[in-house]
């Protein structure tokens, strides 16, 4: 058995917002990986556009850095629970954690799966305790870390964890709070001395798991993995062990491996390194490289299952391929297919209708950040309302339940319990975090959370924040109430005007303002009331023998309330859709015309 003491392997891993990419950040520039002279950007990981935007890490992203003669591979992990995918088989390219918790926030719902992921495979942890500049009580954020670790079944080895407090902000961490607060080589020690170095057969057959794919539009497709045994070089035959049984042969034209943020190209790898690799024909996550002579395929780590559905079809409404350029099925079909080769966490299955797909994935973050790429990419089509997956057990059917943590102001705490209690909400723990907010945990179907964000906001003036994860399944918990408010739906096509938009404006929350062009069909605000209502809101003023038609006094409008894309995919009802292209998102009705929709209401009714 040989040992790569010259390298080390680590995730970095916690809840969403918890420090992540700016201790990367700190880690780079502290191990002189950038020049002294170089400009390099804040959350320097985050590459992605949306990444940048929203603050948060969508894609996982490997780097390294070099310390006392050791290479030091990290890898970025996505915070956001719709993402677990991505958490869940990065791990098996790595050899120990860090495991990176709020001194303030403690242990979040976040915290305890991607925790778990890491403890079940057997990953060493290192506990860094971050964001020690804001204050909080150090004692009883590691106490609730120390018991997290016992409800989750750690072993002794694991119990025994390394625990660094550290501000990543600022840029330095200590093993002991009373140190000085110089720099973060304390991470770099721990790290060295806590995280196993790889261990294998150097000499033995090839064996290399395919993690990631990566793309670069001058090479292709790229496979990202760890050398579990043997070497591998450039220009090397290979076998590929499909992930159906069957065994490809191929051939690798490029090697590389991972310098700060650069992609290197190298001759050269062996058991321990974290390496990428570009030549082999359709090479998939899961799939094991392996010796030409030895094809033997490692275990990949089971992804859970997705926990929700939302259907994908061509754009049909009046306005129509004005806006996009990818508009057919075709486009649609294989734009959703290529999604699935690299997002392990999604399922794409083709439906009856030849332009529409059903697309399976963890969450509504997961799906909203698949259309905001695909809008950016240039493709216009339009989504359904999304539902979550139902699984029969034992003859009863069963619904995905989620781990909720709502902190609010406690004068907030009543309208948040009310509106649980609607939901199907049930109470686990209600506390005080250290920030003196109540924190509120709850055990809740997933279904009962579509739309909530919004609301929570509402209804806590913009304070409440809250946080979620998947737990598993559970009996149905029954029926909960739908939308109370109905829609405000244009009667005609045209453009909207300040006139029509002023007489509908009293019965309802508009979503357009004047100057607006809109089709039959669409939606274009909210009623007060639970019907949906049908207005004009293209009509003019009319000139007359009295008066010029605008020498009234001035119509004052309301401003109208801007939708975000998460924001209509939790306000459509299941006979609604949205219409997505790169320039607009629009709200409508399945069936545009009133009279049809009238005669299908009415069948439902006869029906029922």
């Amino acid at each position: 058995m040989d040992i790569r003491e010259d390298v080390r392997n680590i995730a970095i891993i916690a809840h969403v917002d918890h420090g992540k990419t700016t201790l990367v950040d700190a880690l780079l520039k502290q191990s002189h990986t950038f020049r002294a002279n170089e400009a390099v950007a804040e959350r320097v990981m985050d590459s992605n556009d949306i990444e940048r935007e929203r603050g948060i890490t969508i894609l996982a992203k490997n780097t390294s850095v070099h310390y006392n003669g050791v290479k030091i591979n990290i890898i970025d992990t996505p915070g956001h629970a719709d993402f677990g995918g991505e958490v869940e088989r990065i791990l098996s390219m790595v050899d120990g954690v860090l495991l990176l918790v709020d001194a303030v926030e403690g242990c979040m719902p976040q915290t305890r799966f991607v925790l778990k992921k890491a403890l079940n495979l057997n990953k060493k942890p290192i506990v860094v305790i971050n964001k020690i500049d804001k204050g909080g009580d150090v004692k009883e954020t590691l106490d609730g870390i120390c018991d997290l670790f016992l409800d989750l079944g750690a072993n002794d080895d694991q119990l025994d964890f390394k625990t660094v407090y550290a501000s990543a902000k600022q840029g330095w961490a200590v093993t002991d709070l009373s140190d000085e607060r110089k720099d973060i080589t304390p991470i770099f020690d721990t790290i060295i001395s806590e995280i196993p170095a790889p261990k294998g057969e150097i000499d033995a057959p090839l064996q290399l798991m395919i993690c990631n794919i990566d793309y670069d539009e001058y090479v292709g497709r790229i496979g990202v993995g760890k050398i579990i045994r043997g070497k591998i070089s450039a220009n090397q035959p290979i076998s590929i062990c499909r992930t159906d049984g069957t065994v490809a042969q191929g051939k690798i034209s490029r090697l590389y491996q991972f310098e700060g943020l650069k992609r290197v190209e190298v001759d050269e790898g062996k058991m321990g390194d974290i390496v990428a690799i570009n030549g082999a024909e359709k090479l998939n996550i899961g799939e094991t490289v392996c010796d030409l002579n030895t094809p033997e395929a490692l275990p990949f780590v089971a992804i859970d299952e997705p926990t929700m559905s939302m259907m994908f079809m061509v754009n049909n409404s009046p306005f129509a391929g004005k806006e996009g350029k990818f508009v057919t099925s075709r486009h649609l079909r294989a734009r959703l297919f290529k999604e699935v080769e690299t997002n392990v966490s999604m399922r794409v299955r083709e439906t009856d209708a030849a332009d529409t797909f059903e697309v399976f994935c963890r969450g509504e973050l997961h799906l909203s950040i698949l259309i905001e790429n695909m809008r950016r990419e240039g493709y216009e089509f339009q989504v359904s309302r999304p539902k979550v997956i139902f699984k029969e057990i034992n003859g009863r059917c069963h619904e995905p339940m989620e781990d909720l943590v709502i902190e609010v102001p406690e004068e907030y705490v009543g309208a948040v319990m009310n509106k649980m209690g609607q939901r199907k909400g049930e109470l686990v723990n209600m506390s005080l975090n250290q920030s003196g907010e109540t924190k509120l945990e709850f055990k809740i179907p997933s279904r009962c959370l579509f739309g909530y964000r919004s609301e929570l906001l509402t209804d806590t003036k913009g304070f409440g924040i809250m946080s979620h994860v998947f737990t598993g399944y559970e009996e149905y918990k029954g029926d909960i109430p739908e939308r109370l408010r109905g829609s405000l739906v244009a009667f005609e096509a045209g453009v909207t005007t300040q006139y029509g938009l002023f007489n509908a404006q009293e019965r309802c929350t508009l979503f357009l303002g004047p100057g607006v062009p809109v089709y039959e069909g669409m939606i274009i605000g909210e009623n007060s009331r639970e019907d949906d209502l049908v207005v004009n809101v293209c009509k003019t003023k009319h000139l007359t023998n009295n008066r010029a038609s605008g020498s009234d006094e001035a119509l004052k409008l309301v401003p109208p309330t801007t939708l975000s894309l998460e924001q209509c995919m939790e306000f459509i009802a299941d006979d609604e859709l949205v219409e997505l292209t790169p320039k607009s998102i629009r709200l409508r009705k399945k069936i545009l015309s009133k009279e049809l929709r009238m005669k299908e209401w009415a069948k439902a009714r006869n029906r029922g």
